[in-house]
Parts: structure tokens; C-alpha cells; sequence
């Protein structure tokens, strides 16, 4: 469902660093990738919570959880058929070596039923749940992650681009939830992940280069064209994102307290993705990926404050 940057921000040091030899239905949680799920989770939430019209004491609290588990349920889906197409590729990288499909601990057949219901359970769910517009877009992001995404990623660089479309759903689904329809606000929150994914992955994409070169994955070009798109989708992007806040309409317009937040932030995630741009060290890359983790989430708790 989100795109695989995140995915792999998450898997990192929580799901495939572990060494304790799971059971049976450890593996199968594993399979839907709950930490990535807790990540859309909260753009999908804060995006319905921006985009509600309620006031406070009449907020639709079961509405909103209605939403979070239709969108999981999708998201848990699409990990488990990401993971049963990709494990042939999985099984040559040190990172994703340990997943069940890889080393056996689950079979294929019964992966790709997991992965089907529970795609099928969360679009219809929303659907009947939620409202048919945020079910559509559940539908279309899964999609466009498992068709779209999923085969560029060893066919050409571009598919960091390819990606960002559909990794950037889940606030749409939100606000979609919310309002059954799509304001202009809610694509300043689109745009804002969409941008984000950029130098979140870049950061990823150095960390693992020779990972994924292993698995055949063409996240970053080769020769010399390698350090001007580390720069552009890393440095120059995350300036890009200080104007984008300022074009929420919900939230509260030039409030002080706002302007401040959005520049603070911006500059300091600019500061990281700097250096991470002109050093290109694994130390700097690290630094960059915690740094877009606290961002993202930071940005939406920002805009939910002052919204009007």
C-alpha cells in the first residue's frame, strides 16, 4: 500500500533485525508488516482528523476507526503480495533474507490468500464502512504499489517517482473518509508525503546500494548521474517542501506560531538532507531517515493545531 521506502525504513532495525525465531503466527504478522501499517496509520488518521468538519465534541470517532482498519486491512494486504512477488529478489539481500516467504517458513499459496482477503476484506470494508470514495482510492494505491511500483524497481530508477504516487494515498483516504470528497487542502497534504518520499528513500536507497545492486534493483542510476539525483531528490526537494506548508488553507493561514513550525522544521530537515547530499556517507544517510521519520508526522501534528 505505502510506498517501499517506508516500508523499508520500518523493516530495518524492527522486523529483520530480529533474532528470536518466530512461530507460526509470528510469521504470518510479519507478513502484513505491522510496523509500516502503524506508519500509514497515522498519515490516514491525521489527514481525516485535518480534513473533518466536525468540532471537537461532535468528532466521528468511530467513523475514524472505521477508516484505520479498512486502510490497514488494504495495507496488510499489499505487504503480503509485495513480499510473495519479491521474495525470489528478498533472498539476495542481507535485510530481507530472514522474511518467512524467504526462508521457507511460509508457502507461497497460502501468502497469496492472506494477501488476497485481506486486500478484498479492507476495500469492501471501506466501502461499506467508510464511503465509496476513500474505498476507490484504497484500491487504486494497492494497485498502483503492487503493478506499478513493485516491477519498476528493477527496471529503472524511476521507479522512486513511480512510486510516490501511490505512497502518497493514505492522507487522501483520510480526507476522503472524512469528507467523501477531495478538497484542494487535501492534495497540499498529497504533495507534502509525496515530496517527503524522496529524500526518505534516497537515504535508504545509499544505506542498502549494495543490498539492493545484489537483488537487482535499479533504485539509483549508475556512473556519474548517481550524485546529482542523490542531490535533487534529497537537498533540493526538502527545500521544496518549506513553501508547500505554507499552501494549507486549513492551516490557519500566516498564524505566527504556524509560520514558525513550518520553517523550524523545514530548514532543519533541509539542514539533514544537506548533508547527506554533498558527504554521502552512511552515517549522514542514517541521519537523514530519522530525521525524515520525526518530520512527517511532525508537519501533521503541526497542521492539525491550526487548522481552522
Amino acid at each position: 500500500m505505502v510506498i517501499e521506502p517506508t516500508a523499508v525504513a520500518m523493516d530495518v532495525g524492527v522486523v529483520e533485525g530480529s533474532r528470536a525465531r518466530p512461530n507460526r503466527w509470528s510469521d504470518y504478522w510479519m507478513l502484513t508488516k505491522p510496523e509500516v501499517n502503524f506508519l500509514i496509520a497515522i498519515t490516514t488518521g491525521m489527514a481525516f482528523c485535518i480534513g473533518s468538519p466536525a468540532p471537537f465534541a461532535h468528532f466521528p470517532w468511530v467513523l475514524l476507526l472505521h477508516t484505520l482498519l479498512g486502510t490497514v486491512l488494504v495495507a496488510s494486504g499489499a505487504a503480503a503480495l509485495n513480499q510473495l512477488m519479491e521474495r525470489r529478489f528478498d533472498a539476495r539481500m542481507q535485510r530481507t533474507v530472514r522474511r518467512p516467504l524467504v526462508s521457507g517458513r511460509i508457502e507461497p499459496s497460502p501468502a497469496l490468500w492472506l494477501g488476497i482477503s485481506l486486500s478484498l476484506s479492507g476495500i469492501l470494508y471501506l466501502a461499506l464502512s467508510v464511503n465509496v470514495p476513500a474505498s476507490l482510492l484504497a484500491m487504486l494505491t494497492l494497485f498502483g504499489y503492487l503493478f506499478l511500483y513493485t516491477p519498476l524497481k528493477r527496471r529503472t530508477p524511476l521507479c522512486t517517482l513511480a512510486g510516490a504516487f501511490p505512497g502518497a494515498m493514505p492522507p487522501l483516504i483520510g480526507w476522503a473518509a472524512a469528507r467523501g470528497r477531495l478538497d484542494p487542502e487535501a492534495w497540499v497534504l498529497y504533495g507534502t508525503v509525496f515530496l517527503w518520499q524522496f529524500p526518505h528513500f534516497m537515504a535508504i536507497a545509499w544505506m542498502y546500494r549494495d543490498d539492493y545492486a545484489r537483488a537487482g534493483y535499479r533504485v539509483l542510476p549508475a556512473g556519474g548521474s548517481k550524485d546529482r539525483v542523490v542531490i535533487w531528490q534529497s537537498f533540493v526537494v526538502s527545500l521544496a517542501l518549506i513553501p508547500l506548508g505554507f499552501l494549507s488553507g486549513e492551516s490557519g493561514g500566516f498564524a505566527p506560531g504556524y509560520c514558525a513550525g513550518i520553517l523550524g522544521l523545514g530548514f532543519w530537515f533541509a539542514y539533514y538532507a544537506e548533508r547527506f547530499a554533498f558527504h554521502r556517507s552512511n552515517v549522514a544517510a542514517r541521519q537523514l531517515l530519522v530525521a525524515s521519520i520525526i518530520y512527517l508526522p511532525a508537519i501533521f501534528v503541526l497542521t492539525l493545531i491550526y487548522k481552522k
